[in-house]
């Protein structure tokens, strides 16, 4: 039966940014109803539970840093937090906010449309149910709309077929079998060491080999622990003003790598990889917008696996040749190259033997067929945009989202695009996200929108809306910038690259989260220039 219902504010999506943003707008007094279409919370936490998972950003930074309480009573086993205790984490907050009494789960919103009469949002869930809001706040996450290869046959396959972003919520147990990965991303690299362990065989089918750098991962010391509760909110407030958000993790060393000799160069490459995690991407300030740096960075992490994988061919064909280094996504992990040395472990070159089908009990190659018991897709997300794009948006004139980001996904400050009035975008493209430690680029979106809505409301104002030129004058300051890196030449999902069809287009800002904050800070202290109120 049809239901329906009124808000001030609707919260598409319960991660992190669904979890603050109920939080900080419910505080300030709105009536505020958060729709997701899991069983709970956790947004990608909650989908992505394949062997392996885990952050890979230290847990120092990724946690909340709004509220004290939240900091001193929770505890971190690891240094890279679990997939698992992740999720614990997030349901220990959601119940210690009270936060459940307004969120409805087992809901997909299916479209959501913005009536001009009402200056309203009007969402219709698969439930049948309407629900309308004058805000609508997207908190669909970056990397939540999971994608599946195009593989002729792969609906004929008999066996188990599973996708890292879908996972089975009751685990998989790959003991005797024989196994295919097909995909060598972040989900590939933290999956394939522990479903060796497990797997009789493991094929791993490898298209394009990303670079990765050692997790070092450990227990979290519990000196270190209690020390971090300390300065925790002093050292959060810090990292919001720097350039990737952090305050522990990724300690930035300000200094050219042009402006020492090869020694002193070196010798901070192997301390940084000693140490393990993203701190190797800020070895030097000009390591991804200097070619030279940049390949000598390349070749120290290629190094390093010629270290570790035994046999020659396969460390060569694990050695990323076809990007700079840092332009893809960077990876972290533990023990990932060292797994192909196990004597139950293949590789398979698909730039030189691609797959062209999979049958019932098979992946077949141009070169050969591997019978296999159970696929595993590490076939990443249709990034940034695909979580928004599957819901059917239209604003103004019944324009929908999907017709205007034809070209590429056009925003202001990755918070609003025009046409689409009242429409809150949390971490979307034109915004640090996913070239940050998210926690602290989600904590300043929701803190903004926030700010804005309540800022509507005190002043007597039914919408705001970005305007085109302003809009048009940031993703040419995001481009600018992004075009100061090397960065826009790989085939990356930060372009669309991995989704056929997809418009190229470098959707996050490299201008850092602190000076992304600067800008959004002086934009609304002058009144929100660069959009209509009225």
């Amino acid at each position: 039966m049809e239901r329906s219902s009124t808000y001030d504010v609707v919260v598409v999506g319960a991660g992190f940014s669904g979890i603050y943003g109920l939080h900080s707008l419910r505080e300030r007094g709105f009536r505020v109803r958060l729709i997701e279409a899991a069983s709970g919370v956790g947004g990608t936490w909650y989908w992505n539970r394949y062997p392996g998972a885990r952050c890979d950003v230290e847990t120092t930074d990724y946690q909340f840093g709004f509220d004290e309480r939240i900091v001193q009573g929770w505890t971190w086993s690891q240094r890279y937090a679990p997939q698992a205790e992740i999720l614990t984490y997030l349901n220990y907050v959601t119940d210690l906010l009270d936060l459940r009494r307004d969120m409805q789960f087992d809901t997909r919103v299916e479209s959501a449309t913005f009536d001009e009469d009402a200056t309203r949002w009007e969402l219709v869930t698969d439930t049948g149910e309407r629900i309308a809001a004058q805000h609508c706040v997207m908190a669909t996450g970056s990397l939540s709309a999971a994608r599946a290869p195009d593989i002729p046959g792969l609906a004929s396959f008999a066996g188990g077929c599973h996708h890292t972003g879908r996972w089975p919520h009751d685990g998989v147990d790959f003991a005797g079998q024989r196994v295919a990965v097909i995909g060598t991303g972040s989900s590939g690299i933290q999956s394939i060491p522990v479903i060796a362990q497990q797997a009789r065989e493991l094929t791993v089918f490898q298209r394009t080999a990303n670079f990765s750098v050692p997790a070092h991962d450990r227990p979290r010391d519990p000196a270190d622990e209690a020390r971090m509760k300390r300065t925790f909110m002093q050292d959060r407030e810090a990292a919001k003003w720097t350039t990737q958000g952090v305050f522990a993790s990724w300690v930035a060393n300000d200094v050219s790598a042009l402006d020492v000799d090869d020694h002193a160069r070196q010798a901070e490459f192997s301390r940084r990889w000693a140490h393990g995690g993203f701190g190797f991407f800020e070895s030097f300030n000009d390591l991804i917008t200097d070619r030279d740096v940049n390949d000598q960075a390349a070749e120290f992490a290629r190094a390093r696996v010629r270290d570790v994988v035994d046999d020659p061919t396969v460390a060569e064909l694990l050695c990323p040749q076809d990007h700079p280094f840092a332009s893809k996504r960077l990876c972290v992990d533990t023990d990932y190259h060292a797994t192909f040395n196990r004597p139950n472990v293949a590789l398979v070159d698909l730039r030189a033997t691609p797959i062209v089908a999979i049958t019932p009990h098979s992946v077949r190659t141009t070169a050969a067929e591997f019978a296999v018991d159970s696929i595993v897709l590490a076939t990443g997300y249709d990034a940034m945009t695909g979580a928004l794009l599957a819901i059917d948006i239209r604003g103004r004139n019944g324009v929908g989202l999907a017709e205007k980001w034809s070209a590429g996904p056009v925003t202001y400050l990755g918070i609003q695009t025009a046409g689409f009035p009242n429409l809150f975008l949390i971490t979307a493209p034109g915004s640090p996200s996913v070239l940050s430690n998210m926690i602290s680029s989600i904590e300043q979106h929701v803190e903004w929108t926030t700010d804005c809505i309540t800022y509507l409301r005190q002043h007597g104002q039914r919408t705001i809306e970005a305007e085109s030129d302003a809009e048009r004058a940031w993703v040419a300051h995001v481009d600018e910038r992004a075009s100061e890196t090397l960065m826009p030449e790989a085939d990356s999902w930060y372009v669309g690259a991995n989704i056929p069809g997809k418009p190229r287009f470098f959707m996050p800002y490299t201008g850092g989260v602190g000076s992304y904050r600067r800008r959004a800070e002086q934009i609304a202290a002058d009144g929100y220039a660069g959009f209509v109120l009225a």
